[in-house]
């Protein structure tokens, strides 16, 4: 079968990585130290793929800016504490290489900052698998479709060669903004239900399964 695709463009937090527990209640501590609200682990799993500031603001509308200042550098303090005992979902370092040879290209677009993906490629070994990467302080926060029009810029690809993965509705509807296809992965931070409202081509309830449909039919 002729290849749908020749593009894979991969969030990074509860996509590729199983950080989206951790994130949620690095944001919770934060959000205590600071004498906000706490939000619920719901809320917090939400904002996921925001950009950091784009995400403490939903989550507290009537902060002052200073605290949402405060906020963002205090969680990521909470989170860097924790950084190390992160991993990889089982099947994606392996995952990869395949998809290499199969001839597609790889990017990333994540809602986390440039540093932060600098600090985690290279931690992983994972940063030579990616033509592209784009972060949230280099485009405008997901759903906006600015992330994903560089990447196919850079690419040179058309948005109908692309396919965009992740796991939560901000990255399916970043792909819908972009006009790109896209699947989901329901075991990062948003659930199913939600999922499907952004009609995702297919889903996925471990990175082995997206290994699969992704060579034989992508």
């Amino acid at each position: 079968m002729p290849k749908q695709f020749d593009l894979l463009v991969f969030d990074w937090d509860g996509t590729l990585m199983d950080s989206t527990g951790t994130i949620a209640r690095a944001i919770q501590s934060a959000f205590a130290d600071v004498g906000l609200a706490v939000p619920t682990d719901k809320e917090a799993r939400y904002v996921i793929g925001y950009g950091m500031q784009e995400a403490m603001q939903y989550l507290a509308p009537d902060a002052k800016p200073e605290q949402i200042t405060e906020v963002v550098n205090i969680y990521r303090r909470h989170y860097l504490a924790k950084d190390q005992e992160v991993t990889l979902y089982d099947g994606v370092m392996e995952s990869l290489p395949l998809f290499i040879e199969a001839g597609f290209q790889l990017a990333v677009a994540t809602g986390k900052s440039r540093a932060g993906l600098d600090r985690v490629l290279a931690s992983t070994g994972l940063g030579a698998f990616f033509k592209v990467t784009r972060t949230a302080d280099e485009a405008f926060s997901k759903p906006h479709p600015a992330m994903l029009h560089y990447i196919l810029d850079k690419c040179h690809m058309e948005a109908g060669r692309a396919l965009m993965i992740g796991d939560t509705t901000h990255d399916l509807q970043l792909a819908q903004n972009a006009g790109t296809q896209s699947v989901a992965l329901t075991y990062g931070a948003h659930k199913l239900p939600e999922l499907l409202t952004c009609k995702p081509l297919a889903h996925f309830d471990d990175f082995y399964a997206l290994k699969d449909w992704i060579l034989l039919n992508a």
